[in-house]
């Protein structure tokens, strides 16, 4: 079932664009991530042209990781220089590296560079962003544990680079690499998500994939045995989006149905018990869900109704339910139908409404939720009365977020 938007038909379940997403053509097919996205900056786009974004950052600055060219500490958010041609973003959830790829398609980093997670070559730290070579066809990033990181390119192929003691770059091996290496030879990668030294991954024929660390059985293949290439997680084709938290995997199949297996001692997966799974396990029957952040021990998601919805350890009140008990099924946040995107790190959550408001809650030592102080919530607090934030990162510590010029 499609829908029309001005600009073109929006179809649940139709193909990405090639290219990058951001600068899809209006008379295309666009998916609901590209819908939210422009609907979340309050404009449509001119055909061909990505929207302006400003970078901005605030928390914990100790490794450098907020592009603020210093290490300092923020309570507040902070703009990150002047560019105004930010795309996408993520965040190393347990280590302080950040990543961003900008509308012509280059990929920057900057931060703790452990183990070469920041790609660039060594394994130096810096407090300002530093490109990743010089191609400019990056689609997509994600980050385990802050060591390593995952990126497709607009060709569909798959890179990784940083921590591989567990195989968790995919390259059948266990060396570390400072530098972008290709995960095999194929050019059918859509989506990718990193754990802690594990990685899951869906190729554009729906088919689901893992590989990495696996002793909570998180890769979804009924065993706990790591492995240092691509493994096919059963034979289903029907995979629309996976998310992968720290030693936990939620996936999303073309149907609206939430499946979650791995580490389960909060409740994390949702399955209303605290047993770990290593295959895949439906959360309930509903057929809505549109929207998953796994982070820590606990899970955020995001229905197509709008609703925004929270389960596993809440400490510090990081579910947003105005209290510290934790769940193991999922619970709503208030009664709210405008949630468009929604990211925790496990003790702080940051989300975006579809009016462009930004709202924290959970812990912030550091001043991560971004509201002047460090002080925490166990529900939504505004962060500022400002309307044009498209994007946002929960990191560990810190908080990395796009704003619409």
């Amino acid at each position: 079932m499609s829908t029309k938007y001005p600009g073109g038909i929006i179809s649940k379940t139709a193909p990405v664009p090639s290219g990058n997403w951001a600068t899809a053509s209006a008379s295309g097919i666009w998916t609901i991530d590209q819908v939210e996205y422009w609907l979340g900056q309050s404009l449509w786009p001119t055909p061909g042209v990505a929207a302006p974004n400003g970078l901005w950052s605030w928390g914990n600055g100790n490794n450098g990781n907020l592009g603020l060219n210093n290490r300092t500490y923020y309570s507040s958010p902070k703009q990150v220089g002047s560019l105004t041609t930010w795309s996408k973003l993520n965040i190393g959830k347990a280590d302080g590296a950040s990543f961003a790829i900008k509308t012509d398609g280059t990929l920057w980093s900057w931060g703790t560079a452990s183990s070469g997670a920041l790609g660039l070559g060594n394994t130096t730290a810096y407090s300002s962003p530093k490109q990743v070579g010089a191609l400019t066809n990056w689609s997509t990033i994600s980050t385990g544990g802050g060591t390593a990181a995952i990126a497709i390119k607009t060709d569909g192929t798959l890179w990784g680079w940083g921590y591989n003691a567990l195989g968790g770059l995919g390259l059948g091996n266990v060396t570390y690499y400072s530098s972008p290496k290709q995960v095999g030879a194929l050019t059918s990668w859509l989506k990718v998500a990193c754990g802690s030294y594990f990685t899951i991954a869906i190729k554009t024929d729906g088919t689901l994939w893992s590989w990495g660390r696996n002793n909570n059985g998180q890769l979804g293949l009924g065993n706990t045995t790591n492995y240092s290439s691509p493994k096919q997680v059963g034979a289903l084709t029907a995979w629309s989006n996976v998310y992968a938290g720290r030693a936990q995997t939620l996936a999303i199949k073309t149907d609206g149905t939430l499946w979650s297996w791995g580490y389960n001692a909060a409740g994390q997966l949702g399955l209303n018990n605290r047993t770990n799974y290593s295959s895949p396990k439906q959360v309930g029957a509903l057929t809505d869900w549109s929207k998953i952040s796994p982070c820590g021990e606990m899970s955020l998601a995001i229905k197509t109704d709008g609703t925004l919805w929270s389960w596993g350890s809440n400490s510090s009140g990081v579910l947003g339910l105005g209290n510290n008990t934790n769940y193991s099924s999922p619970k709503q946040v208030g009664a709210l139908t405008n949630w468009l995107k929604a990211s925790g790190s496990g003790y702080s959550t940051l989300a975006i409404q579809t009016n462009g408001t930004l709202w924290g809650w959970g812990s912030s030592p550091n001043g991560e939720l971004g509201l002047g102080n460090t002080t925490a919530y166990s529900s939504p607090k505004q962060v500022g009365s400002l309307t044009k934030w498209s994007d946002i990162m929960s990191g560990a510590g810190f908080t990395l977020a796009l704003k619409s010029i």
